[in-house]
Order: structure tokens, then C-alpha cells, then sequence
């Protein structure tokens, strides 16, 4: 439930090693973490209710500002009052800035340092402006609770100079979308960490948004054709100097394996779109690792994914039955498995933050590090 009077706060309840269990308070709900959000990219999960989203667990969702700006447009969903109201959704949001889908979708992109990113919409071609602070003004306009300053998201590169000059340009924005977002106590404004594969580039970096002042810190630029061992090794050079006492959130990742490697290096926050995304390709998320339900093998298995799960009565559904929805390109099949796979992710990061609180997580990743 809503409650005006709650600003936006992070506390650490339980740490072990850089692991740990905290807390995230807004006006619109808590959020346990470690966390991981389901994408909304343009205002919707793919194939589910968000009454449904809600039920597997989920505290907050993500949307993002490139898409709603392109479509519908920022003032369609102002109009009504916000994205909360315009998706019927009472969970909290948070909204990314739009620079990465800037480098990954759009098919022109020019790199102004004062005017911001100028690009061609992915849809039809129209010219667009996106600027630090028109990003903070368009997710204050779709009244988002966490809000991701303006960076800018090189595609994936060895070429020290241009991760050296992305980042400049990248702390520089965060200033001025710091400048523009101004005092907002009711929302969370993070910056976004980057630096390439560099741990001296990825350190100043930190330390420049350290001194800019931000409500949480996001590590960007680890999904865009990393390895995960790349992506872990420039965890383990960074994870000792976030700041403590804010929540860290490794942006666009990733694999239940991915997850846990990054919780055992102490980051809170998560976001995919991998579980919704497998779940319309047939690609179910089990304790026992993915399995493609689409594969001939299981035309006559008459048992479900996972018998424990009765959710939604999602362990009435056999996997033979699945099969054939899948196969007959069936709305359903997505559906289903969409769910099991957010479903999953939950009782996922439910099982961390349980074995972090009782002093078992390492067990636990020893079990489920290579299964997941």
C-alpha cells in the first residue's frame, strides 16, 4: 500500500563475508533483497498478468524509458496519472535510463556531449533527443520510484581509450542528471558504474559517482557479450569499494548461475529478461538446471516441471502437455512457462536470502553453482 510519508531508504539487515540480506523502502512497498526484477520493458511482462507477476513473489518490476518514450509517448502515460496507473500495477518501479537501448536498438546513433544521444527510433525511423536531463524528465513524467541516471553504453570493447572516453562522457551525465532529478525524497536516483573490463577504470568511476551522491549504485556495461567469469572478475575488482550502506545492482543480469556468483560478491539487485523471454522459446529454469521443453524426449513425460510448485497449479501441467502447446505454437505454452520461470527466479532469491540469514549460503552455492 502506498504511504506519501515513507522516503526512500536502504539498511542492511544481515551480512556475511560481502553477501547479504537488506531491505528496500519506498512509498510504494519493500523489497527484500537480494532482489530480482522482472522486465516490463514497455509497460507489461510479456504474457502475464501483473496481478500474476505479483503472486510469484515479486516486489518491483522494471520498465524503460527508450520504449515508453517512443511508444506511446510520455504524455499518454502522464496523462493518466503515471505508469503505475496506466499498467495497473501497485508494485514499485524502477525505470533505466534508455542509454543502453540507445547503443542496442536504434538505428542511428550520434553521441553529442552537451545535447545528449541523438538516434532513430527502432520502430520507424523518427529522430530522437535523449539528453540526461530529458531521461530524468521523462521517468519523473512515468513517476517511477527508483530512477537510473543517463549513461552512456558502449557496445562491448577491449580499446582502453574508448571505454577511458565512454566514461568521462558517462560521469559527466550522471552530474547533470544528479542536477536535474534535484530533491526528490520519495525516489531513489542511481548511478551507474562503468569502466569496461578495466578494475582501475571501474574504481574511478565509482569513486567519481561516490562523490556526485547517489541513493544506490547499478554496475552497467557486464551485459553486452561478457563472459561470466569476465563479469565476476570485474566484481571481485570492484566489490570491496561499494559504498556499504546503499543497495548495488548489477544491471541485465542474468542466469540463476550469474545470480549467485554476483550475490556471493555482494550485489542486492537484478534484472532479465531471460526467464520471461525463455519462457516464450520453451527453455524452463529448474533446481536441476534449464531444460527445453520443446525436445522430443518429453512427448511422454506425464510428470510436471516441478512437482512442489502449486502456484497458478502449475504442477498440473505435464511436461507431455507443454510439449504439444509448444509445438502447436499455442499462447498458453508462453504463458505457463513465463510464469514458472519468474516463479523460479523468486524461490531462487527467496533460498539465498534464507541460507545468507541462516549462515548456509555457501553450501548452497557449493550445491547449486554448477546445476543452475
Amino acid at each position: 500500500m502506498e504511504d506519501i510519508k515513507k522516503n526512500f531508504s536502504f539498511s542492511v539487515k544481515h551480512q556475511n563475508k560481502n553477501y547479504r540480506v537488506g531491505l528496500i523502502q519506498t512509498h510504494r512497498g519493500e523489497i527484500d533483497t537480494p532482489a530480482f526484477m522482472p522486465v516490463g520493458t514497455q509497460a507489461t511482462v510479456k504474457g502475464v498478468f501483473i496481478d500474476d507477476i505479483i503472486k510469484t513473489g515479486s516486489q518491483i518490476i522494471l520498465s524503460n524509458t527508450y520504449h515508453l518514450m517512443i511508444r506511446p509517448g510520455t504524455e499518454r502515460v502522464e496523462a493518466v496519472g503515471g505508469l503505475h496507473k496506466f499498467m495497473n500495477c501497485k508494485l514499485p518501479i524502477l525505470t533505466d535510463s534508455g542509454g543502453y537501448q540507445v547503443m542496442s536498438l536504434s538505428k542511428f546513433n550520434k553521441i553529442d556531449r552537451d545535447k545528449g544521444a541523438i538516434f532513430q527510433s527502432h520502430i520507424d525511423g523518427k529522430t530522437f533527443i535523449l539528453s540526461p536531463e530529458e531521461s530524468i524528465r521523462i521517468q519523473k513524467k512515468l513517476n517511477s520510484d527508483i530512477v537510473m541516471v543517463m549513461d552512456e553504453c558502449p557496445k562491448k570493447t577491449t580499446d582502453r581509450k574508448i571505454i577511458e572516453s565512454s566514461l568521462e562522457l558517462s560521469t559527466e551525465w550522471a552530474l547533470r542528471s544528479k542536477n536535474s532529478f534535484g530533491k526528490n525524497p520519495h525516489k531513489g536516483l542511481f548511478g551507474i558504474v562503468q569502466g569496461g573490463l578495466f578494475d582501475d577504470l571501474r574504481k574511478k568511476s565509482l569513486e567519481d559517482l561516490i562523490n556526485i551522491g547517489f541513493d544506490g549504485y547499478a554496475l552497467g556495461g557486464l551485459a553486452v557479450g561478457d563472459t561470466q567469469s569476465e563479469m565476476f572478475k570485474v566484481l571481485d575488482g570492484i566489490k570491496d569499494y561499494l559504498p556499504e550502506g546503499k543497495p548495488r545492482y548489477l544491471m541485465g543480469v542474468g542466469t540463476p548461475s550469474d545470480i549467485l556468483g554476483a550475490v556471493k560478491r555482494g550485489i542486492d539487485m537484478f534484472d532479465c529478461v531471460l526467464p520471461s523471454r525463455s519462457g516464450r522459446t520453451g527453455l524452463a529454469f529448474t533446481w536441476n538446471g534449464p531444460i527445453n521443453i520443446k525436445n522430443a524426449k518429453y512427448q511422454n513425460d506425464t510428470k510436471p516441471i516441478d512437482e512442489k510448485c502449486e502456484k497458478f497449479n502449475l504442477n498440473k501441467y505435464s511436461k507431455n502437455y507443454l510439449n504439444h502447446l509448444f509445438n502447436t505454437n499455442e499462447i498458453l505454452a508462453s504463458m505457463l512457462l513465463t510464469l514458472h520461470n519468474i516463479n523460479f527466479y523468486h524461490e531462487l532469491m527467496n533460498e539465498i536470502r534464507i541460507n545468507i540469514n541462516n549462515g548456509t549460503f555457501d553450501q548452497f552455492f557449493d550445491e547449486y553453482i554448477a546445476k543452475l
